[in-house]
């Protein structure tokens, strides 16, 4: 597990097992909030530890982004902890959540120790606000990658635990591609100094701009990619042909699962196309 301290009294940590995935940790005097989980009961305990015994706060609080497994299924190692989330995070995490435990229990030991812990505290509409120490947390729907995303703004040092909400790969298969953009737009405009992505490196002041265009770039191209190939006379060998590289992004981001991530997206964006076309009116014929 990777830390490091991005502003007074606020962290970051990063998986070097799955994904780079990222949490967070934002302390006061008496006790912590921690945004997300890590990939495995392992690294959520260093993280634990590390907030507990060198920062010397117990945890109060733990934030859900959204509902997917390697961002709560922490949740159960912050015994005491108030869980908090997004209303739709709790019942996506309900219906969901306790079929793909059982599979990854089959398939790893290590998750025999996890249950499944849901939100105490939810949101639906506006924004919940949470204040420790020093630091405005203000927690805010922001939807694309899943319906139930949100992030939380240090409203004093303006940096911005995005969630999935933004990633170095825009990954939608969950989600809304028109949705996610709107959401990375108003991201950019945020006026941030730091975005702390649900995966990989937390992206610098000056770094958001080309963050956010880039991310939008690939999200069109990836579209437009699509919809060119589904007209094609043979679809799904244009569809293979869509290499990440051409719209945009490398496949070495995320430690190496970025071109899986991508070929997923474009069986997605299929899917959705070829569901609208099959929807859509026929043009009358002429009589």
């Amino acid at each position: 597990m990777h830390r490091e301290r991005v502003s007074e009294n606020v962290y970051w940590f990063q998986s070097e097992v799955y994904a780079q995935v990222t949490a967070g940790a934002i302390t006061g005097p008496q006790w912590a909030v921690v945004i997300d989980t890590l990939a495995t009961p392992e690294e959520t305990l260093s993280m634990r530890a590390f907030i507990e015994e060198q920062l010397g706060v117990p945890v109060r609080y733990v934030v859900n982004t959204h509902y997917h497994a390697d961002h709560t299924w922490g949740n159960c190692f912050f015994p005491g902890a108030t869980i908090v989330s997004h209303a739709l995070c709790r019942e996506l995490m309900e219906v969901r959540g306790p079929t793909s435990l059982d599979a990854a229990r089959r398939q790893n030991a290590a998750f025999r120790q996890v249950k499944l812990v849901y939100p105490h505290l939810t949101f639906d509409d506006g924004t919940l606000t949470l204040r420790t120490g020093k630091k405005n947390l203000v927690f805010m729907h922001t939807p694309g990658h899943s319906t139930d995303g949100i992030s939380i703004l240090v409203e004093e040092d303006r940096v911005l635990f995005a969630g999935d909400a933004f990633l170095p790969l825009p990954y939608m298969v969950d989600g809304d591609p028109d949705i996610m953009s709107n959401t990375i737009k108003a991201i950019g405009k945020m006026g941030l100094e730091n975005i702390v992505q649900g995966h990989g490196d937390i992206i610098l002041r000056g770094e958001i701009d080309d963050a956010v265009r880039d991310n939008l770039a690939y999200i069109a191209a990836v579209r437009k990619a699509v919809r060119a190939a589904a007209r094609r006379k043979n679809p799904i060998e244009a569809l293979t042909a869509i290499d990440i590289e051409s719209c945009g992004k490398s496949r070495v981001f995320l430690g190496g699962i970025a071109n899986d991530l991508h070929k997923r997206n474009v069986r997605y964006l299929y899917k959705n196309f070829a569901s609208e076309e099959a929807l859509a009116p026929q043009a009358p014929t002429e009589a």
